[in-house]
């Protein structure tokens, strides 16, 4: 156990000196970092508690999710009969189904087994069964009715909310923010705080918009104003102006491209009025549509309308056949830059309602960083004066393997860029006194050794060997529960998982390797006759 090969000794020596040249950065600041090559400026990003910043709990409005897939299976429903010839009447959306009155009972069969097809099964993974994602259902009267399933609801919001959170964590990130944290809470609420970012109302700008992007012709068999007075056309609607005071557009509610078919968009400016413009360009597929549809299309005015209201209505002076254009609307500078984060990251499945909101101020992150400095290092003062109060000059060697610990810790941290929090740090206070436990563990076994008067070389082999398997098990049981918190923590206990489980693994590396490099060092050059503890 005393008996360290050459590499050996300059792989752990090598790992140490790594530990504190990557902990260096987290003492310096930015300014002086800038000067510094890119693989020397990673440090451990602060937490929201720590760093100030803003904090948001966002809910989804299901009820608009549900009403929009209601709205696509009207469609479907519309399109089915009509491509069957199948005469119907009273096609309509309640609030939780979709029904429709076939004219003929002669065609009742037949439209049924066509609008079952509507029906896609969804597998639940965990029973292994299968269901449909819409009940249909005959009803009096010659009337067909579609439903969706509870089983296909819960999976389009667990989809809706995964989605969301990967809108969200785009848009944030275009900002240049790092580290954000983004999770799901309950059913349909997601909770989103980022640290650093100073601006609550252009975060909630950035977040609460839905940005769906569409592209529609206006309607043209009436105006507006007529459709305001009567009811408009079959497949038409009214839809605001973005600039208040403007009258409303009659479009067609079929869809040319959408933004889901974008694949880039850039703030610029016109080239000949020099207002501030988004930019954008469209994939192959959306390419295509949009050039046959301005193709066939030229003399029309056609709609951009961003979350149901219409930015501009532009005729279509010639066919755009190469997938780019620009959005243009009175912008500012600043809102066509945000525009264009919103539909570079895509758009939200349904809106979200910001239902808590908090901010915290620098000051009070520098109070928490102050406090939890200040624990830590009380917390290293009294270990440190326990162990050589206790036991010497084997408690100097834990010290020792303690700084190299906590060097470790800030390290593997700082490299994997995990976030530091005020439970976090108190993950390192915790993880300072399980260092220096394995090392009581081997320093009592040790004294043991000596009082059944073995001598000093066998004492310290066998003290080793003995507590290396009870300081296994009690690592062990102790990752086990750092990540069964990360597991099913959230927030805060998250990131005391973190700092546990890599102080977990650090102390047991420093107390079972550094501790006895340092012993068996310490024997080879002394030659002891006896053991100071």
């Amino acid at each position: 156990m005393l008996h360290f090969s050459r590499w050996k000794v300059i792989l752990i020596v090598g790992i140490s000196l790594a530990a504190v040249l990557f902990t260096l950065p987290n003492f310096f600041s930015p300014s002086q970092l800038s000067s510094l090559p890119n693989w020397a400026q990673r440090r451990m990003p602060l937490g929201l508690d720590l760093q100030g910043g803003s904090h948001l709990l966002l809910q989804m409005n299901a009820d608009e999710l549900r009403r929009n897939w209601l709205e696509t299976i009207n469609d479907d429903v519309r399109q089915t009969l009509r491509q069957d010839r199948i005469g119907y009447s009273g096609l309509a959306t309640t609030r939780d189904e979709v029904r429709v009155t076939i004219r003929s009972p002669e065609q009742m069969e037949q439209a049924f087994t066509k609008l079952q097809a509507l029906a896609r099964p969804i597998n639940n993974a965990i029973f292994g069964t299968s269901t449909r994602d819409l009940e249909v259902a005959r009803a009096e009267g010659n009337v067909i009715t579609l439903k969706p399933s509870q089983p296909a609801l819960t999976e389009r919001v667990n989809g809706a909310i995964g989605t969301a959170i990967e809108t969200f964590r785009r848009r944030i990130d275009s900002t240049g923010t790092t580290e954000p944290l983004i999770q799901r809470q309950g059913r349909e609420r997601i909770l989103v705080q980022v640290p650093g970012f100073n601006d609550p109302a252009r975060l909630k700008e950035l977040l609460g918009r839905t940005a769906k992007l569409t592209f529609q012709l206006v309607d043209q068999t009436m105006t507006a104003e007529e459709a305001q007075r009567g009811n408009p056309p079959p497949g038409s609607s009214l839809f605001p102006s973005q600039e208040e005071g403007e009258p409303a557009y009659l479009l067609q509610r079929r869809v040319i491209v959408s933004g889901e078919d974008l694949i880039d968009a850039q703030p610029g400016f016109d080239q000949r009025t020099n207002e501030p413009i988004v930019t954008f360009r469209f994939n192959s597929s959306g390419a295509q549509r949009f050039g046959k549809v301005t193709q066939d299309n030229v003399g029309r005015p056609f709609a951009i309308v961003l979350d149901g209201k219409v930015i501009s209505a532009p005729v279509i002076r010639e066919p755009i056949l190469g997938g780019t254009g620009q959005i243009s609307g009175n912008f500012s500078v600043e809102e066509a830059n945000t525009l264009s984060i919103l539909l570079r990251s895509g758009a939200l499945p349904a809106s979200f309602d910001v239902i808590e909101e908090r901010s915290v101020g620098p000051s009070l992150g520098a109070d928490s960083i102050a406090a939890g400095q200040t624990a830590i290092l009380i917390g290293f003062a009294a270990v440190m004066a326990f162990m050589v109060i206790g036991y010497g000059l084997f408690g100097l060697f834990s010290i020792i393997a303690l700084f190299v610990n906590i060097a470790l810790i800030t390290a593997a941290m700082s490299l994997m860029q995990a976030t530091l929090t005020l439970p976090g740090m108190a993950g390192i206070v915790l993880t300072m006194g399980m260092s220096v436990d394995a090392n009581v563990l081997i320093n009592e076994r040790l004294r043991d050794e000596l009082r059944k008067g073995k001598s000093p070389i066998l004492a310290i082999e066998t003290a080793f060997k003995s507590a290396y398997g009870t300081i296994m098990d009690t690592n062990m049981t102790g990752l086990l529960a750092a990540l069964i918190l990360f597991w099913l923590g959230s927030g805060p206990i998250r990131g005391f998982a973190v700092t546990l489980a890599i102080g977990i693994i650090a102390s047991f590396f420093t107390a079972t390797t550094i501790t006895r490099l340092l012993v068996a060092q310490w024997v080879k050059w002394s030659r002891p006759t006896t053991v100071p503890i």
